[in-house]
């Protein structure tokens, strides 16, 4: 796929997401990037695959900072973007060296969504484990409170409300207990330091102001109180973790969203092999989960899966919006 293919497909992508200012920028930057600048040089010789390494959103989330903090006026017309890359031409196509992080804290519907169905099938609390938790915003999902087409879970008087809008039955109401939560990135981002939330922020589409709000709310949150989360590599953590002991009387649940197309096929045949030889010892009184909210570039949509142990059958519970703001439930 040519740089230009990967930008109209994210494109594409966008505007089926409700994105059409960030379906601007994708199109603008196809139009506008060209060889003469060390950006445009280095998206047009990609040596991978352009849409598996997210190499559209780590190319639009630069213009977005800069347009944040009103270094432009502007960023997606072809002529904003050749302004903007002349300018800032260095800074811009240093942001191209890694995945972008895209910590959405709505996408903890999905993870609820799936707890409401666990707790009601097991009644029992849960050890939570998160692989590319990014800034950690989704480690927050026992402080969040949620709506989720009439089912409610999280504390009432948390500062985030979770509600998107609900297509299908709700999923049961059920008691969800939260343990522990914990979550392992390659790359964490400490939203502590201002300059490193602000670079999260870019990632963030311009397109959603409620988007922006709520992960400004989260990382709020998480100066008051840190989360659980390391630095490492997933699979690495994901064995090490399956191997701890599991309390009789609690649920071990692996989440994930928007992250298992940035691992080595490698890493994903690992954690496959180290989630189905935990499950084969799963039992009653301490079952195992994996919950995945994750793209189907097929279909050009994110589907929420969820396997459950024992038993192992995999349950395709959801079409869901990529940042959270429908969920379309497979009862």
């Amino acid at each position: 796929m040519t740089f230009d293919e990967a930008m109209t497909f994210q494109a594409e992508f966008c505007e089926q997401g409700g994105a059409p200012v960030t379906a601007r920028v994708c199109r603008a930057l196809a139009a506008g990037l060209d060889r003469t600048t060390a950006t445009g040089r280095r998206v047009h010789d990609w040596p991978g695959n352009r849409i598996a390494d997210a190499m559209p959103l780590r190319l639009v989330a630069p213009y977005h900072a800069l347009f944040r903090k009103g270094a432009i006026p502007a960023f997606d017309t072809v002529e904003a973007i050749r302004a903007a890359t002349a300018a800032h031409d260095d800074w811009i196509c240093g942001w191209l060296d890694g995945p972008p992080q895209t910590n959405e804290p709505a996408r903890s519907a999905s993870f609820m969504a799936a707890l409401l169905v666990l707790a009601d099938r097991f009644g029992l609390p849960f050890e939570l484990l998160e692989i590319g938790s990014s800034a950690g915003l989704n480690l927050l999902i026992d402080r969040y409170r949620y709506d989720l087409g009439g089912s409610v879970a999280g504390p009432e008087r948390s500062p985030v409300l979770i509600e998107p809008a609900w297509r299908g039955s709700p999923p049961p109401q059920a008691d969800v207990r939260i343990a522990s939560v914990r979550g392992v990135d390659i790359a964490p981002i400490d939203v502590t330091d201002p300059a490193a939330a602000e670079r999260l922020m870019g990632y963030v589409w311009i397109d959603a102001p409620e988007r922006i709000a709520r992960v400004e709310a989260a990382i709020r949150m998480i100066r008051e109180r840190p989360v659980d989360m390391v630095q490492g590599d997933a699979a690495d953590w994901v064995e090490a973790r399956l191997t701890e002991p599991q309390a009789t009387g609690s649920a071990r649940v692996l989440m994930h969203s928007i992250v298992w197309q940035y691992l080595s096929p490698g890493g994903q045949a690992r954690i496959t092999a180290a989630m189905e030889a935990a499950g084969a010892a799963a039992t009653r009184d301490r079952p195992l989960a994996w919950v995945r909210m994750e793209a189907d570039t097929e279909r050009k949509t994110i589907q929420l899966h969820m396997t459950a142990w024992p038993g192992g059958q995999v349950e395709h519970r959801a079409a869901v919006h990529p940042h959270g703001a429908w969920l379309e439930w497979l009862a």
